[in-house]
C-alpha cells in the first residue's frame, strides 16, 4: 500500500508539472523559454539567493529568451524525487547535495568521504578543476548534467544534550543524517546511531527526541530553525559535502548550442555571488545562534580524523576511486 502511495505522489506531481509545462512550452508564440527550477529549501537560504543570481544573468544573456521559474522548499518534491523528474523530462533543473546525487551517478560518493578537503580553499580548487568538471559532466551518463557546483559549507554535528567533544560522545546516540550511505557509514564509524531521514521531518524529530542530534552546516542549522532546539554545536567540520546545479539532459538536448552557452555562463557567474551570499550567512547565522544561547564547541579533530579512514581505504579500493582520491589528494 505505501509504495502505491509513493508512486501515486510522483505520479500527481509529475502530472502538475508537465500541465505546468504546457503553459510555458508556448515558444513559438512567447518568443521565449521557461526553465523549470525546483529545489528543497528555503528562500532565505544562500543557496536560494545563488539561484536567483542565476536567473538574473540568464534573463540578461538571452535577452528574456531564456528564463527560470523557481520552485523553492520542496514544492516539488524531495531532492530524490525531483532528481527522477528531470530525468524524465517534467522538471528542467534542480539544485541538490552531492550525496543526493551520489545514488544517480556514483562517482558523486568521493566528495562525502570524511575530512577529504584540507579547507574551503583545497575544496573549490578541485571542484572547478579537472576533477570537479568530471564529474559534472559524467553526469549526463545518468541523464543529470551538472552545471556547477555552490558552496554548502562543513558539516558539523549539533546535539540536545551535551558537545560531542570526542568520538566516544556518539556513543549511543541517534543522529539524523541524509539518505546517503557515506554519511551513514561516517556517523556509526564514529560510534553513534545514524537515523536517515528526511530533512522536513528533523524538526518534530528533534522536538520529540526521536532523534537526539543531527549534522549540517550553519546556515541550514538557523534558516531550519533547530538552533530553537538543540544548543550544542560541535564545529568538528567532518565533511565538505558541495551542492550541485543540475540539469536534466532530457531538456539540455532540447536546447541549441547558443542557449547551452547561455544557461552554462548564467551558472558560473552565480557560482562567487553564492560563494559571497554564504560567508554573508555564516557570519549572521553565527550571530544569531549566539543570542539564541547555542553553546559552540571545537573540539580536536584529529581523533575524529582517525576513526573515520577506514571508510576512505575501503573507497580506494574502487580503482575509478583510487584515481579521484589521488588526484584531490595531489592537488
Amino acid at each position: 500500500m505505501q509504495l502505491y502511495r509513493t508512486l501515486g505522489k510522483k505520479l500527481v506531481i509529475a502530472i502538475g508539472v508537465l500541465a505546468c509545462f504546457g503553459l510555458y512550452s508556448c515558444s513559438e508564440i512567447t518568443s521565449h523559454k521557461t526553465l523549470f527550477f525546483a529545489h528543497s529549501l528555503p528562500i532565505t537560504h544562500p543557496v536560494h539567493k545563488g539561484i536567483l543570481a542565476m536567473q538574473e544573468a540568464l534573463n540578461e544573456k538571452s535577452g528574456g529568451k531564456l528564463q527560470i521559474k523557481i520552485f523553492p522548499d520542496g514544492q516539488l518534491g524531495t531532492e530524490r524525487e525531483v532528481l527522477e523528474l528531470l530525468q524524465i523530462g517534467s522538471v528542467a533543473m534542480t539544485k541538490v547535495s552531492a550525496a543526493s546525487m551520489s545514488s544517480f551517478a556514483p562517482e558523486y560518493r568521493v566528495l562525502g568521504v570524511p575530512y577529504l578537503f584540507r579547507d574551503s580553499e583545497h575544496m573549490f580548487s578541485v571542484l572547478e578543476g579537472k576533477v570537479g568538471k568530471e564529474l559534472l559532466e559524467g553526469g549526463s551518463e545518468y541523464l543529470l548534467r551538472g552545471l556547477c557546483f555552490y558552496d554548502a559549507g562543513s558539516r558539523s554535528f549539533y546535539t540536545l544534550d551535551g558537545f560531542i567533544k570526542t568520538p566516544k560522545d556518539l556513543n549511543g546516540k541517534k543522529i539524523r543524517v541524509m539518505n546517503d550511505q557515506m554519511a551513514v557509514n561516517m556517523v556509526n564509524r564514529l560510534g553513534g546511531s545514524a537515523t536517515p531521514m528526511a530533512y522536513g521531518e528533523l524538526y518534530t524529530a528533534l522536538q520529540q527526541r526521536v532523534v537526539d542530534g543531527a549534522e549540517n552546516n550553519i546556515p541550514s542549522f538557523v534558516t531550519s530553525n533547530h538552533y530553537e532546539i538543540c544548543k550544542y554545536y560541535t564545529v568538528d567540520e567532518h565533511s565538505m559535502v558541495p551542492d550541485v546545479v543540475v540539469v536534466g539532459t532530457k531538456f539540455w538536448d532540447t536546447l541549441n548550442d547558443t542557449e547551452k552557452e547561455w544557461l552554462q555562463a548564467a551558472a558560473d557567474e552565480s557560482v562567487e555571488k553564492q560563494k559571497k551570499y554564504w560567508q554573508e550567512t555564516v557570519e549572521e547565522g553565527l550571530e544569531i545562534i549566539e543570542k539564541a544561547n547555542v553553546e559552540i564547541y571545537n573540539p580536536d579533530k584529529s581523533l575524529f580524523v582517525e576513526k573515520t579512514k577506514p571508510i576512505l581505504e575501503e573507497l580506494k579500493k574502487d580503482p575509478v576511486m583510487k584515481e579521484i582520491i589521488d588526484e584531490i589528494n595531489n592537488q
